[in-house]
């Protein structure tokens, strides 16, 4: 090689790498890097295959292709195989390859494409920067059927300077989709820390998320309240497959269950995508043991303003109660003396004044339960022997439910004992218990007076209406069924919260 060739070679490679430092947008660089390279080299054409794996080949830049390979978009080039690619498949192709006859070109030909402009062959380059191979560099010149080893020598040190670069652009790229995520992420907690419920919490990530990130959906699995193992376990690491992520959600070391994501339809998560599915995961753990600790601490305010209330009501208006009865009863024995009519009064008001004494007491109960904390069966065989009824269970084992859905079956007992102990005029119930995969329910029956539900008067209107508004706050339903004469049932069920979610 003269000097001259010599001082023009390194002019070349100084151009190129000028070139490539220029941009960082792996198109614009390399299609810019590519003219540029043809020019320098006095070469025609050159096209340059970019391949993540094996099998997938993008056609990323490409400069003076003759009319036979790019009609169509440039169907030729983006489908297909051919030398080239098998070799790099075979891991045959390390080197600059001095002649190749192009399969494309000969496909062209056969099939009558169109003008191949008098290419038939090229030198093949692979683009890596010494540890990763990243592509394929193709150049080609009409006519040109051999490559001397200069040129090659030289293309392959442009190839090496490609590959540099590519590495360089993909880490930049990396970087900056990091930190676009991680601002998209702290949008999306801002939303996320906003819900007051789980089921809340679903849905501002299924809409927030795919908004901000175009997630194609999210989904989520939570174990339930039992402590049943799910259908299947994870672990308590993020699992990213292509375009599905599973991320856990934690309490300290325990899972309690899994967020799934799928992202934008056509993408895949990228590796890079793993330090910020690791922060959202964080993000979700967090949000959710805020509000299981929201709802404990609701649950404890609802606890203790009953309780209040309970005293209140038990130091006035149930020792108002308890004197007017008394008053009522000395006030009898004065009058009847003198007035058998006022007698017949101050009965009425006797009697009146212990119903509502009655009724009181059983209202202080049912704002503190006395026995809940022993068990759903506990608390109702005590309500039931303050009422004066006895309860006959129908179960098969003793259920093992949610808090919620005691507290719930717990209080609409205590509305069916109270109506039985009212209107029914029996002092006997079957109360039946079950359990399925579904959710928890719960019979009462008595055999007492019955009444036409369509005809219910105001206060068994209000009673019921109590029962149901309690059912469907966990989702659930209730149902009455009597007739004059025939008794009454109450039935009612109540989904697993993980059906709920579902």
């Amino acid at each position: 090689m003269s000097g001259y060739e010599r001082v023009e070679e390194l002019n070349i490679m100084k151009v190129i790498a000028e070139t490539l430092n220029r941009c960082n947008d792996m198109t614009t660089m390399l299609q810019t890097v590519l003219e540029k390279l043809l020019e320098l080299t006095k070469l025609d054409a050159g096209w340059v295959f970019l391949i993540d794996t094996p099998e997938n080949y993008v056609l990323a830049a490409h400069h003076g292709l003759p009319p036979a390979l790019s009609w169509g978009e440039y169907m030729p080039m983006c489908s297909g195989d051919c030398h080239c690619l098998s070799r790099y498949r075979n891991g045959k192709l390390n080197q600059p390859v001095n002649i190749i006859e192009c399969k494309r070109l000969n496909e062209a030909v056969q099939h009558a494409w169109g003008e191949t402009n008098g290419i038939t062959h090229h030198a093949t380059i692979p683009l890596g920067d010494g540890e990763e191979s990243f592509g394929l560099l193709n150049v080609a010149s009409p006519g040109k059927e051999k490559f001397s080893q200069e040129e090659l020598t030289l293309l392959q040190s442009l190839g090496f300077q490609i590959g540099t670069a590519i590495r360089r652009t993909r880490l930049y790229q990396d970087e900056r989709r990091r930190a676009e995520s991680f601002e998209k992420l702290n949008q999306l907690a801002g939303f996320l820390w906003s819900a007051d419920d789980f089921y809340e919490l679903q849905e501002i990530l299924e809409k927030e998320g795919c908004q901000i990130f175009g997630w194609s959906s999210t989904g989520c699995y939570i174990k339930n309240e039992e402590g049943k193992k799910p259908f299947h376990m994870l672990t308590d690491e993020v699992k990213v497959e292509e375009s599905l992520a599973v991320l856990p959600l934690m309490r300290q070391k325990d899972v309690l269950g899994y967020i799934w994501i799928e992202s934008q339809e056509g993408t895949s998560f990228q590796p890079g995508d793993r330090e910020f599915l690791h922060a959202l995961g964080r993000h979700l753990s967090l949000v959710y043991e805020s509000i299981a600790l929201k709802e404990k601490r609701q649950e404890l305010l609802l606890h203790e303003e009953r309780k209040r209330l309970a005293r209140d009501l038990h130091d006035s208006v149930n020792q108002k109660l308890f004197s007017l009865s008394l008053t009522a009863k000395g006030a009898k024995e004065i009058v009847s003396k003198y007035d058998s009519s006022l007698g017949e009064l101050m009965d009425d008001m006797l009697s009146m004044s212990q119903q509502s004494l009655r009724e009181m007491r059983s209202l202080i109960w049912q704002l503190r339960p006395v026995g809940l904390e022993e068990g759903l069966i506990s608390a109702m065989k005590k309500y039931g022997e303050h009422l004066g009824i006895c309860i006959q269970f129908d179960m098969e084992r003793l259920p093992d439910w949610s808090r919620q859905a005691e507290e719930t079956l717990w209080r609409i007992s205590q509305e069916a004992m109270n109506n039985v102990a009212k209107h029914a005029n029996v002092n006997e119930v079957t109360v039946r218990l079950f359990d399925t995969e579904e959710g928890a329910g719960m019979t009462v029956t008595d055999h007492g007076s019955g009444f036409q539900v369509e005809a219910d008067d105001d206060r068994r209107t209000l009673g019921l209406i109590s029962m149901k508004e309690r059912a469907e706050l966990l989702g659930g339903k209730l149902f009455v069924r009597s007739e004059p004469g025939a008794g009454t049932t109450i039935e009612v069920f109540l989904p697993h919260r993980k059906e709920r979610g579902e």
